[in-house]
C-alpha cells in the first residue's frame, strides 16, 4: 500500500491532531504517502483532499480540535453515495483509509471496507462510550476540563454557601460525570446508568449539609437530565437552599490535549498506519490494560458497555 487517507468525523476531541500527526509521520517512516481529507466523509465526497507529510503536521501536537476539521454526513448512509466515495478514493490512488471518530464514523468505515477499501478506525470521542477500549481519545482532557470547572465553581459556591448543579456531556454514557465527579469530590453524581430522582439528589445534598458542608457540587450527565430543571426542582422542595446551575457545553471539547491524549493519539495513529501497510483493514484500534490492540469493527462495536458500579459506589462513599 503506497497511498492512504486520514479523516476526522463527528464531534471533535482533544488528541485528534496528535493522531493525524502520527499518521503523517508513521506514513513517512513506512514509505507511505498520506492524504488528509478535510471535513470528514462530506469532504471526501467534495474531494477536499490534500497531501500531508511530516513537516505539514509540525506544531499541531498541542492543539485541540482537528486540523482537518470535521463534519457530519447523513448522506453517507446511502449506498450510491458510498459508491461515489470509493470512486473518488480510487481516482486519487488512495488504497486505505484511517477514520478518527466515534461509533457512527466507524460504521461508515465498515461500509467502505465492505466495498473493498481497507479502513482502520481510531476512537476519537470525549464520551468514552466505546466499550471495546478502556479509553477513547479526548476523554482524559475533557475530564480535566470538567475538573477545572468544578474547582473554580466550588470556590464561589463555598463563599456563598450555595449548591451548584453542573451539567456535563456524555450522551447516554455517564463516564465523564463519574470520573470527573469522583476526582472533584462531588456530593452527588447523576448518570443515566444509575438514575436518581430530584428527591434523592436533595437527600444527598442535605446529608452533606448535616455533616457540616457549606456547599455542594452535583455533577449531572446530560443523558440523565438538565441542570436548570433539576436546580429548580430541588429549590422548590427546599427553599432554604440557594441552588444554581452550570452547563459546561462545548468547552469540554476544546483545549490543549493532556499528556495521556497526546500519547494515545500518537500510539493509535502509528498502529493504524502499520495495519494498513500490512494490507489489514476493517479494524478499530484501542487500548486495553495499557496495551494498544486492534479488533474487527463489527466485533468491537457489538461489545456491550458496563458501567463501573464499583467506582460509583466509592464516589458515594467519599461524599459522606
Amino acid at each position: 500500500m503506497k497511498k492512504i487517507g486520514v479523516l476526522t468525523s463527528g464531534g471533535d476531541a482533544p488528541g485528534m491532531n496528535a493522531a493525524i500527526r502520527a499518521v503523517a509521520r508513521a506514513g513517512y517512516h513506512y514509505g507511505v504517502k498520506v492524504y488528509g481529507i478535510e471535513r470528514g466523509y462530506q469532504g471526501l465526497l467534495d474531494e477536499q483532499i490534500l497531501g500531508i507529510d511530516q513537516r505539514s503536521v509540525s506544531n499541531v501536537l498541542q492543539r485541540g480540535g482537528t486540523m482537518l476539521r470535521s463534519a457530519r454526513c447523513l448522506a453517507f448512509k446511502q449506498p450510491e453515495v458510498r459508491a461515489k466515495a470509493v470512486k473518488i478514493l480510487k481516482k486519487h490512488g488512495i488504497e486505505g483509509l484511517i477514520v478518527i471518530g466515534g461509533d457512527g464514523s466507524f460504521m461508515g468505515a465498515k461500509l467502505l471496507s465492505e466495498l473493498g477499501v481497507p479502513t482502520v478506525g481510531i476512537p476519537g470521542t470525549i464520551d468514552n462510550d466505546l466499550a471495546y477500549t478502556d479509553y477513547t481519545l479526548g476523554f482524559d482532557t475533557a475530564c480535566n476540563t470538567i475538573l477545572d470547572a468544578i474547582n473554580k465553581v466550588r470556590d464561589t459556591m463555598d463563599s456563598h454557601e450555595r449548591v451548584n448543579i453542573m451539567e456535563v456531556m456524555g450522551r447516554d454514557c455517564g463516564d465523564l460525570a463519574l470520573h470527573a465527579g469522583l476526582a472533584g469530590g462531588a456530593q452527588a453524581i447523576v448518570v443515566p446508568e444509575q438514575p436518581m430522582t430530584p428527591k434523592q439528589v436533595l437527600a444527598k445534598i442535605m446529608e452533606g449539609k448535616a455533616s457540616g458542608k457549606r456547599s455542594s457540587i452535583v455533577v449531572l450527565s446530560e443523558g440523565a437530565g438538565k441542570a436548570e430543571s433539576l436546580a429548580k426542582e430541588i429549590a422548590s422542595m427546599e427553599p432554604a437552599l440557594d441552588v444554581r446551575s452550570t452547563v459546561l457545553g462545548h468547552i469540554q471539547r476544546g483545549g490543549a490535549p493532556s499528556m495521556l491524549d497526546r500519547r494515545l493519539g500518537t500510539l493509535f495513529g502509528e498502529h493504524a498506519v502499520k495495519l494498513l501497510t500490512q494490507g489489514i483493514g476493517n479494524r478499530i484500534v484501542g487500548i486495553k490494560d495499557n496495551k494498544i490492540f486492534d479488533v474487527d469493527i463489527v466485533e468491537g462495536l457489538s461489545i456491550k458497555r458496563h458501567f463501573d458500579k464499583e467506582m460509583y459506589d466509592i464516589a458515594n462513599m467519599m461524599a459522606k
